[in-house]
């Protein structure tokens, strides 16, 4: 049972703790954190409960996105460390080089929870300062990883170690010289130097002892083999002894001074090994918080609160090969095709006992061990397989009756066991703290008005004591005590009432039907036995079956209902998603189609500059030849050509889009350049000239580009110079106004690359300042 103030062993076995256990240690990277998680025990302080849960969530948060994060395997140091204690011991080779792997896991360690102090601050809280690195590099030197000392632990070793390889070689030469001098009727058959009872010796035939001499050490099995020390070597052997001997205490030595290094920081490498230990154990628990889709629930904050619960035994099915493997008898929670069917179990503050009914094989025994199973987890440091919004209760003591408890040699029937089960849970049971009670088939065993009426005492009783208890029952007369008890609540696992199969879907609210007979009917039983029995059953509890059976229908009924909601709500949700989309889609081709129109509007306006430009050129060398004529009367002329080239090539722009009346100003030249006689080609375009006569062309010596975007301004400036240059202004004010300066800055950049601009700058204060630009021409 339970422990005042605890969770009994055998509470625990019932509700097959160890084994999930068992689960979340298989996450663990060595088997001493394997064990440590294995050795977890339900705590009862709520703060210590909730940061343990907390500091799970937290890595397995960061484990979602970064899978990288591993502990690392640690050897066991526990007898090393017992031995550091004991001052002038000295540590074996073997368990020194574990104490080398130690630290270089511990350092490893160290460097990951310190990458992790930002992004986990609760996980790297984990973290110790690792011993000097020093320590490991000298265990490294002088030991190998099995623990055997290196020749470079130490000068003296080494020199003794090369005195006992001369020693070996001087040996065994002498023995090989011995053996080869020998007669062959002498020698054994494929005779050769070897090792008995750590000396070297020859074998030699027994008939040849006496003539060879020496220390026999061994003989055959048939005794006519025997294995001899020659008196010639025996000074040989005893150097090498004394050299093995020799290289022995100095090995033992390097061993003292490599545990005396260790030995003050003693304290620093246990530290270690433990953080070690614990990050192997966080690790484990929160990649198992991941596996299961575990959510920390809220701890002691309320009544209890279970939202997608699901058996730990469940969610994650061991290897059946392995040695832990726990047998399918939970598969009864299983829906048909195999998935976990989770459950929902919220209490009210006023409810304290939850009275599961139903048929058999519905999963009432498996619910109730869920809801202990992850109630002791979660106190346990452990995320369980829940939902989120859960809230658990803190409970200081923990029981259950499950299962059947017949005893023969104490002289317990089932009925007996029970009764004994349920006087020590009232013995203890909301005495001190919060309790949890798990009662399976309650009131079972004995007359069913007899053991419904006890058991309705007993769920009466601890109800007033405020124990959370859950039970499951087949007696109607309980069925009925929700309905007259403030604190009990009925509950059922739903029941396929057309194919007889259970669907483990928890209803809170509804008592369930055991459908005793039904199930007996679909088995095969007469038909006229059927109708004796259903006559046999009292009316109330006909009445109260039709009543439940009126129940779930009516739940199924809304529960379709429910269901055609859903998919009509998915339904428009998806309309409405395609309808965005397509909007989305419709908005994306009106970017595209004015991005495109810009590109062609700037294009356009790139190859109209371009255009003047070239216009420009030609303009300035006419000019010059212009400026360049014998007298005033030639330059009149010449200018003259001037202007109607350019008005004509402006028209001739102006519908070049439309394909007439367009020539360039090279080809203006070529015309210019034709012989008098030459048929002369039309410049203008067909239509009207404007006003019957060709107007003079005008220029004005101020121009505003106020209000205009840069690639406007820019068009009339251009156009602007033209115009100053043909008239022959000295000066042209230009308008820009003060504003971003974006229009300025183009402007001054114009100017400077413009060759017939003598100087520009701004305007006095009085007649603009920054806001207007003087641009001045060359004579």
């Amino acid at each position: 049972m339970s422990f005042e103030g605890g969770v009994a062993p055998s509470v625990l076995e019932t509700l097959e703790f160890p084994a999930a256990l068992e689960r979340v240690a298989a996450h663990a990277a060595g088997p001493l954190g394997a064990a440590r998680v294995k050795a977890r025990t339900p705590a009862t302080d709520p703060a210590a409960i909730r940061a343990a849960l907390a500091q799970v969530a937290e890595l397995a948060a960061l484990l979602l996105t970064d899978d990288t994060i591993r502990a690392e395997p640690v050897p066991d140091l526990a007898p090393a460390l017992e031995l550091l204690q004991v001052a002038g011991s000295a540590l074996e080779g073997a368990a020194l080089a574990g104490l080398g792997r130690g630290l270089a896991a511990a350092r490893v360690v160290a460097a990951d929870l310190g990458r992790l102090a930002d992004r986990a601050p609760r996980t790297a809280a984990l973290r110790v300062d690792p011993p000097p690195k020093e320590l490991e590099q000298r265990l490294v030197k002088s030991l190998d990883p099995e623990g055997r000392v290196q020749d470079g632990a130490s000068r003296a070793l080494a020199r003794a170690r090369q005195a006992v390889r001369d020693a070996r070689d001087r040996l065994v030469a002498r023995l090989d010289a011995i053996l080869g001098g020998l007669d062959p009727n002498d020698r054994a058959p494929d005779a050769s130097v070897t090792l008995r009872g750590g000396r070297y010796v020859i074998p030699v035939r027994t008939t040849a002892r006496a003539k060879i001499g020496g220390i026999i050490h061994d003989e055959s099995a048939t005794r006519s083999t025997v294995f001899l020390e020659p008196p010639e070597v025996i000074e040989l052997g005893n150097a090498l002894r004394a050299a093995e001997a020799e290289e022995q205490r100095e090995v033992l030595r390097v061993l003292r001074e490599l545990t005396e290094l260790l030995r003050p920081h003693r304290d620093a490498i246990a530290a270690a090994w433990d953080m070690c230990l614990a990050f192997d154990d966080l690790c484990a628990r929160a990649r198992y918080a991941v596996e299961v889709n575990g959510f920390a629930p809220a701890i002691g904050t309320g009544p209890l609160a279970i939202r997608n619960g699901r058996h730990p035994l469940l969610t994650s099915p061991p290897d059946p090969t392995s040695p832990s493997f726990v047998p399918p008898l939970h598969e009864v929670e299983r829906g048909p095709g195999g998935e976990v069917v989770p459950f929902d179990l919220a209490l009210a503050p006023d409810e304290f006992t939850v009275l599961v009914s139903g048929p058999n094989t519905g999963g009432k025994t498996v619910l109730i061990k869920a809801v202990g199973l992850l109630c002791l987890m979660a106190q346990s440091g452990i995320i369980p397989p829940i939902g989120p919004q859960s809230a658990l209760p803190v409970f200081d003591a923990v029981f259950a009756d499950i299962g059947d408890r017949q005893s023969i040699a104490a002289s317990l029937s089932t009925f007996s066991a029970h009764v004994a089960a349920l006087r020590d849970i009232l013995a203890r049971a909301g005495a001190e703290g919060g309790s949890l009670v798990l009662l399976d088939e309650i009131g079972s065993g004995t007359d069913p008005a007899e053991g419904g009426a006890l058991a309705a005492a007993v769920l009466k009783t601890l109800t007033r004591r405020r124990a959370v208890t859950l039970a499951t029952t087949h007696l109607g007369a309980l069925k009925q005590l929700a309905a007259e008890t403030v604190g009990i609540v009925n509950a059922s696992l739903q029941f396929d009432a057309q194919t007889l199969t259970p669907t483990y879907r928890l209803l809170k609210g509804v008592p369930g039907r055991s459908y005793g007979l039904a199930i007996a009917r679909r088995l095969g039983i007469a038909g006229d036995v059927l109708e004796l029995a259903e006559r046999a059953v009292p009316d109330a509890e006909r009445a109260l079956d039709a009543l439940l059976a009126t129940v779930e229908a009516r739940a199924r009924e809304l529960e379709a209902k429910a269901r055609d909601l859903a998919d009509r709500e998915t339904a428009q949700h998806d309309a409405a998603a395609r309808l965005e989309r397509r909007g989305e889609e419709v908005a994306a081709r009106e970017r595209e189609v004015s991005g495109r129109a810009r590109s062609l509007e700037r294009q356009a306006r790139e190859q109209a500059r371009a255009y003047l430009l070239e216009a420009r050129k030609k303009v300035e060398e006419a000019l010059g030849r212009a400026r360049a004529a014998v007298d005033e009367a030639t330059a009149r002329e010449a200018r003259r050509l001037v202007e109607d080239a350019i008005e004509e090539t402006e028209q001739g722009a102006g519908s070049r889009e439309q394909g007439a009346g367009w020539m360039s100003l090279e080809e203006l030249r070529q015309q210019r350049q034709e012989p008098t006689g030459a048929p002369r080609r039309v410049l203008r375009p067909a239509g009207p000239a404007r006003g019957g006569e060709r107007p003079a062309a005008t220029a004005a010596t101020e121009i505003s580009l106020r209000g205009l975007r840069v690639d406007e301004a820019e068009a009339a400036l251009v156009k602007a110079l033209d115009d100053a240059v043909l008239a022959d202004l000295p000066y042209l004010r230009v308008i820009h106004g003060k504003g971003t300066g974006a229009v300025r800055q183009r402007v001054h950049e114009i100017l400077a690359a413009d060759g017939r601009v003598k100087r520009f700058g701004f305007a006095p204060a009085n007649q603009g300042g920054h806001g207007v630009t003087v641009v001045e021409f060359k004579a």
